[in-house]
């Protein structure tokens, strides 16, 4: 009988352990979590996207592009970041020369505080326009340009509009790098197929900015940034966009795409971000996971159901304008990303 009870009490002390193990998961639990950080303005974040458009499509070569880099440069340096122009000729991939620059925003660029052993956050996005509208339901739009409110601008117009909110909060101790991409979308025109295209025609600016950044690690160049993680924002203001795991992050950075969905759901935008699988997209973050060695997920949208495409009726059409940026899109990727980075902190 001895025997029995000291079973039985070992099973009971095993049950409480295994409850009290349980409880303690329960509050970790992204249910327990609460919202951190500012309040993401998307009326201002909406502002940002207008003045964009407001310089016209921003091709590569053009007046309007280079004048929309001027004035991206002069926002970010309002709101207390130390700017960097990478400029460089590329190739097109029809053989055309590209005055390409990235810009690139520091937040707290020494990221000096012994907390975060000097890691950063990576925040990006493609800034230039669409040169064909080569998706559009009309083929006499096929060569005319695109407006680019959704497909460059937003996502631009979230950076902005983060880097505003960081000076004012002036709490984040983490330093974050906001790097807007250039030479993004001259990727091959559909309505081309005769030319011969060498190597990957798409995010010609990422894949610069990969190469010269793992050229200077490799060379323990001084100064260089070590990034704890990237994010992507690609079409982050579509009207009905819902965000699904795009198959590269998932490959290359899981872990930060469980962290960014657990964000969306924390702050009431888990059904913008469903937990299911979008497609493999080739964007900006593919050269950043693979050359760069940065760990980077892409926040692009997915319409499942949408004939037009994939990435959703407006996508590389004359239609990409103003009139199609829905306010709570940019709220939903606005908040999540501002909860990502507060709760690094």
């Amino acid at each position: 009988m001895k025997e029995s009870y000291k079973i039985l009490f070992c099973l009971c002390v095993a049950l409480l352990l295994f409850a009290a193990c349980k409880s303690k998961q329960a509050t970790n639990d992204i249910s327990s979590l609460t919202p951190v950080g500012p309040a993401f303005v998307a009326d201002s974040a909406f502002a940002f996207c207008e003045a964009q458009c407001e310089f016209g499509p921003r091709t590569m070569n053009s007046e309007a592009h280079d004048r929309c880099a001027q004035w991206i440069v002069k926002k970010f340096q309002q709101y207390g970041c130390q700017t960097t122009l990478q400029e460089a000729t590329l190739t097109g991939y029809d053989g055309t020369s590209l005055r390409a620059t990235n810009i690139i925003a520091s937040y707290r660029p020494a990221a000096s505080d012994s907390t975060v052993a000097g890691e950063k956050i990576l925040l990006c996005a493609h800034w230039d326009s669409r040169p064909w509208a080569d998706n559009d339901p009309d083929s006499t739009n096929w060569r005319k340009p695109v407006m680019a409110a959704n497909d460059g601008a937003s996502g631009v117009a979230v950076m902005l509009e983060i880097a505003r909110l960081l000076q004012q909060a002036d709490s984040l101790k983490l330093g974050v790098d906001f790097i807007c991409f250039d030479a993004e979308d001259w990727g091959t025109p559909q309505w081309d197929t005769t030319t011969q295209v060498q190597g990957d025609p798409w995010a010609l600016g990422a894949q610069y900015w990969s190469q010269q950044y793992a050229a200077a690690l490799s060379n323990s160049a001084q100064g260089v940034a070590r990034y704890r993680f990237g994010i992507l924002l690609d079409m982050v203001g579509g009207q009905g966009a819902r965000f699904y795991k795009e198959r590269f992050s998932k490959q290359y950075a899981s872990q930060v795409v469980e962290k960014v969905w657990a964000a969306a759901r924390v702050v009431g935008y888990g059904s913008m971000f469903p937990d299911s699988d979008g497609e493999h997209i080739t964007d900006d973050h593919v050269s950043v996971n693979t050359v760069a060695h940065v760990p980077c997920i892409d926040i692009i949208p997915f319409y499942p159901e949408c004939e037009q495409s994939g990435f959703g009726p407006t996508w590389h059409t004359v239609n990409d304008d103003m009139q199609h940026i829905d306010l709570n899109t940019l709220q939903g990727v606005g908040q999540t990303v501002i909860q990502v980075l507060f709760s690094e902190n």
